[in-house]
């Protein structure tokens, strides 16, 4: 725990000292300290000029600055506030809090939180979310509704009552009941927010209607509550979630389990996604849990927070001058980070779309550090609006590509530069143009010979889901290119010794074959084998990735076959679809391609079903595309037999609908390992839950058969 420096204990300003090191130290403190006053500022009550990790990153070296250099605190720290006092300038009135409106301290990794919990041992600790979203304090006396504060200071907020009675979550009146009547006086702090989902319908509709569009869910619901017209706020999507109460009068909860319970009970909302746990490991589980599963939540949030339960332990552990002692946030990595934008270029897939990215600024975002980031399609480019030079944000969730989310038009010199882009093809210089009119992806149609297509494709049919050959990575399939060898992949299984030997990356110094050649030779022969759906989904066929590819092979039985198939009948084939059926007339009636089936036939590749193989009941196109109609299915935790992408096929394979949080439209859950608080919520709204017993029935069986496997 960093040192805190109380406003009255602090060390007096001494601007005149005769010691030059300690005067330096000095600055570098108040330099430190006026850039964090300075981004608070601007976070609450104005632009953001950075992102959260980053003055995160600032706060912390502002607190390790003061660990090392107490002596060169020469006034009240930052470290040591909750917020930016209301600015003089503002339209709202300030009013103060009945009891402090303290902030949280923060750890950011495991270490740092197990020294938290070695310091703050506890029988019952309480994990929720951290809600990324404008705090608010609600004052109710006998009940009633009489005031609405933004935290401020602490000590200080601003009154946005007006504001906060157009929210539908924010009752007029407590309801009180027999377990927890209405107290004379309750402060109920909470978090008003922006679910993911409004928040995109929301700037969909500002864009259309040629409005600025918002950065992301927390500066519009801030911006939402410092509204002066109350109407304005009432147009914007905004939920609240309760997470603390203030000072109370006939009220005295014995947990902060008990007072959620009592917050529920009066008709505000609450968090589903608490959790209370009875030691430090279960809290680890907890932090590990929800890094895998942050995007289960429907708002967003970045991080855990943690809080002893036991009230009269809060009491006893008390607080600091920002925080209390008795809770901490774990802060994730972010997925989110602003930075400059220096280039667009685009880059040429295995199917010839063209997809435009961003040359960025290294930065270091959702654990890893980037430099580009998709834009999708010169269409969606053109829509947000991007400029070189501009200060950009973006994102990246988990394994996600990167993406851009947009420009920080504040935050325009004027010296930025609109972006034309190029026509012709950057790997071969091919004119580009959409496929159909209707199409926003522009590619390059000279598919057999782009370098830039072949690479791609190249890596595809080497990847885990197609032939899963060993020793051909992107160099490889560079240099298998630009030495000739392979001048399009009709002659892939067909290399030799003496082709490989024309290129660098399998051969040694000497020209000998290397032993990344010969493991190269060994897996083209034991890919030769592989199943046929398989070898259709190395084809590269536009929209045909594996369950489609599953269903043609084991309707079809051969490459021979899928291709002579009639389009109408090939779109009644479970799993397929008009889409797919026309994807895959499209792809044969290309002469080369045939020139592809027949090389490598003729190289030994099976391109018939082996008659000896079982099938299974999805693969064997037993799937009825309605089975599941108009049902809508969530699945969380980890399945043995699924990953995320596949459960989620299945179930639209079936003609489901496959959706990430529980409500009451939910049909089923289906709930692996680890299912956490999607669980709880199907539990409460008696939804049917499966096991992965019942999920593999209710694929195969339709929901009669599912219900009999409910836990």
């Amino acid at each position: 725990m960093s040192t805190q420096y109380d406003s009255d204990s602090s060390p007096a300003a001494n601007p005149g000292t005769s010691d030059p090191a300690l005067a330096e130290l000095s600055q570098q403190w108040q330099s430190l300290a006026d850039q964090v006053r300075h981004h608070r500022e601007v976070y609450y009550y104005g632009n953001p000029e950075i992102s959260d990790a980053e003055f995160d990153a600032l706060l912390t070296q502002l607190q390790e600055f003061e660990d090392a250099h107490p002596e060169a605190v020469t006034g009240p720290s930052p470290t040591t506030e909750v917020a930016p006092a209301p600015p003089e300038s503002s339209p709202f009135r300030n009013v103060d809090h009945q009891e402090p409106m303290l902030s949280l301290d923060n750890v950011f990794d495991t270490e740092q939180l197990s020294s938290w919990l070695e310091r703050t041992p506890a029988k019952t600790y309480l994990t929720e979310l951290k809600i990324d979203g404008a705090s608010i304090n609600l004052l109710y006396r006998n009940g009633v509704l009489e005031l609405a504060l933004t935290r401020g200071d602490g000590t200080t907020g601003e009154d946005i009552t007006h504001n906060a009675r157009t929210l539908s979550d924010i009752p007029a009146r407590l309801q009180p009941s027999e377990d927890f009547p209405v107290p004379e006086i309750v402060e109920i702090r909470g978090e008003v927010f922006i679910r993911v989902e409004d928040f995109a319908k929301m700037n969909a509709q500002r864009q259309a209607e040629g409005q600025k569009m918002f950065a992301n869910p927390r500066n519009a619901a801030a911006g939402a509550m410092r509204q002066k017209d109350p109407a304005e706020t009432a147009r914007r999507p905004l939920r609240l979630i309760c997470h603390g109460i203030g000072a109370r009068e006939g009220f005295t909860p014995a947990s902060q389990h008990a007072a959620y319970e009592a917050l529920a009970a009066w008709g505000l909302p609450v968090s589903p996604y608490t959790k209370q746990v009875h030691s430090a490991k279960e809290v680890l589980e907890q932090v590990a849990y929800w890094a895998d599963h942050r995007h289960d939540a429907d708002h967003e949030m970045d991080g855990l927070v943690i809080k002893v339960d036991d009230t009269e332990s809060q009491q006893r552990l008390g607080t600091t001058s920002r925080a209390p002692r008795w809770a901490i946030a774990y802060k994730y990595p972010p997925e989110e980070a602003r930075t400059r934008l220096h280039d667009i270029r685009l880059g040429i897939g295995r199917t010839g779309r063209a997809t435009p990215y961003a040359v960025m600024e290294p930065k270091y975002v959702a654990g890893s550090t980037v430099t580009m980031a998709t834009l999708h399609n010169p269409s969606e480019a053109h829509r947000k609006g991007v400029r070189l030079g501009d200060e950009i944000m973006i994102r990246k969730a988990g394994e996600v590509i990167p993406e851009v989310l947009g420009p920080v038009e504040d935050a325009r010199s004027g010296a930025e530069r609109e972006f034309l882009f190029s026509s012709l093809c950057p790997e071969c210089g091919t004119p580009l143009a959409p496929a159909r009119g209707d199409d926003a992806d522009w590619r390059c149609p000279n598919t057999r010979y782009c370098p830039g297509q072949l690479h791609t494709r190249l890596t595809y049919i080497a990847g885990r889901g197609a032939f899963d050959i060993d020793a051909l990575g992107e160099k490889a399939a560079y240099d298998l290119i630009h030495s000739g060898v392979l001048p399009d992949e009709t002659g892939l299984f067909s290399l030799t010794e003496e082709d490989l030997r024309r290129t660098d990356a399998y051969t040694t110094k000497s020209g000998a074959l290397n032993k990344q050649g010969e493991t190269l030779l060994t897996t083209l022969a034991a890919a030769k084998e592989v199943d046929l759906w398989r070898v259709i989904v190395a084809l590269s066929i536009r929209h045909v990735g594996p369950t489609a590819a599953k269903a043609l092979a084991n309707h079809y039985g051969s490459i021979p076959d899928v291709a002579t198939a009639d389009v109408e009948t090939m779109s009644t084939v479970d799993g397929v679809g008009p889409i797919i059926a026309e994807s895959v007339r499209d792809w044969f009636a290309v002469s080369w391609h045939q020139e592809i089936v027949d090389a490598w036939a003729t190289a030994g590749v099976r391109i018939e079903q082996d008659v000896t193989e079982q099938p299974s009941a999805d693969a064997a196109g037993s799937i009825q595309a309605d089975l599941l109609a108009g049902l809508s299915i969530v699945v969380t935790g980890t399945l043995e037999d699924f990953d995320r992408s596949s459960a989620k096929e299945a179930i639209e394979s079936r003609g489901g609908k496959a959706t990430g949080s529980v409500s009451k439209k939910t049909d089923y859950l289906v709930a692996g390992a680890k299912a956490g608080s999607k669980l709880t919520k199907a539990e409460e709204l008696g939804i049917p839950v499966l096991d992965e017993a019942g999920f593999h029935k209710l694929l195969s069986e339709g929901p009669g058969a599912g219900d009999a496997e409910e836990d």
